[in-house]
């Protein structure tokens, strides 16, 4: 979104109010009936976020939700939301937070959602923790294909040593990146029918392999050469990789367990669902990364700050008690940001509102 599309970003642009490092400024607007209300603007330089109070929220005696998982955006600008919460694991809302309808009830350990166009029609991705298995879905939850654990590759004696935590489809020939974050951290590529094409990684501490591989990204920006953008969670870093498997850097992002990477524009995105400086209960920020790999914005977190090229260690700001323990972004086309959580009181997810 172009700034002189959105008055309010041109404003702050132009009176320099984006560059405060201050994570939390309390500002004061009027509202249609002429009164005075506070608002709450998080994140640091040109991306910050006002936070919408009570968005999303329905009825959990008809719509309960348990851990907020993931949540992606469709072409028809529908937002989908995955719960382990059987009653309704898939719960879709329109931008203004209205329900629009749920499905599936199936998927007790349903942790990762990927959508993918193919062809003109899109399909969700459903990595099961419980079921160790991922399931191609259609948007009406009419299931394509599934995904069993990839016992052909030897490293894996029974089905529950694997876990998975994500995935990821390359657009342009719709190859399947699957990491095994809570199990034995191998990333397994499929073709676009299911065939098994390499895995690599594994558990360890060396440059090709993780220590939770949590989410997984086909990064597209540089479209001569793109690349796969993997969480490399328990040590605080992504790590690139090439499409097939080879390694090429890390991007350390101290104090910050980063769950998945979301693409939208020349940014990415994450959830940080906790920091290594904070006790546990209620800890999470965001975090937004530029062209460069570089971060630039931490909305409810620390500002990001880079001494002799390397960032420093970030941590939740305490003045700010919006999150707990984020662990996904959904980026919309009007940059806004919606952020499902875990192990929050099952509470339903938070908008921020892009300024």
């Amino acid at each position: 979104m172009k700034d002189n599309l959105n008055p309010r970003r041109e404003f702050i642009r132009k009176t320099g109010l984006s560059v405060l490092a201050g994570a939390v400024v309390p500002n004061i607007i009027i509202n249609k009936s002429y009164g005075m209300k506070k608002e709450t603007i998080i994140g640091h330089g040109s991306h910050r976020y006002r936070v919408i109070e009570g968005w999303g929220n329905l009825d959990p005696s008809k719509n309960p939700v348990n851990d907020c998982h993931e949540m992606v955006e469709d072409a028809r600008g529908r937002l989908i939301l995955l719960t382990n919460e059987t009653k309704n694991n898939v719960i879709i809302y329109d931008k203004s937070g209205k329900l629009l309808e749920t499905w599936g009830n199936s998927y007790p350990g349903a942790h990762g959602l990927t959508i993918s166009d193919e062809g003109g029609e899109e399909f969700l991705y459903i990595a099961d923790n419980t079921r160790s298995q991922v399931i191609k879905t259609d948007l009406k939850g009419k299931e394509i294909m599934v995904l069993d654990y990839p016992k052909e590759t030897g490293n894996y004696d029974y089905p529950r040593q694997f876990v998975p935590t994500e995935t990821a489809i390359n657009p342009a020939n719709g190859d399947i990146y699957i990491v095994d974050g809570y199990g034995k951290n191998y990333v397994t590529q499929y073709d676009a029918n299911g065939k098994l094409i390499r895995q690599f990684g594994g558990s360890g501490n060396t440059d090709d392999t993780f220590n939770c591989c949590h989410g997984v990204l086909v990064d597209t920006r540089d479209k001569a050469n793109p690349t796969l953008l993997i969480t490399d969670r328990g040590h605080m870093q992504y790590k690139r990789f090439t499409l097939d498997g080879k390694y090429i850097k890390t991007i350390p992002t101290p104090g910050s367990f980063v769950c998945r990477p979301v693409l939208r524009g020349d940014n990415i995105y994450a959830a940080v669902y906790r920091s290594t400086s904070q006790s546990y209960p209620n800890s999470g920020y965001i975090t937004v990364l530029d062209g460069n790999d570089k971060v630039v914005s931490t909305p409810g977190g620390t500002a990001p700050e880079y001494v002799g090229g390397k960032l420093l260690e970030q941590r939740k700001d305490l003045s700010f008690q919006g999150f707990m323990h984020p662990h996904d972004v959904c980026v919309d086309r009007d940059e806004n940001i919606y952020v499902p959580q875990w192990a929050s009181q099952k509470t339903y997810p938070v908008k921020l509102e892009r300024v």
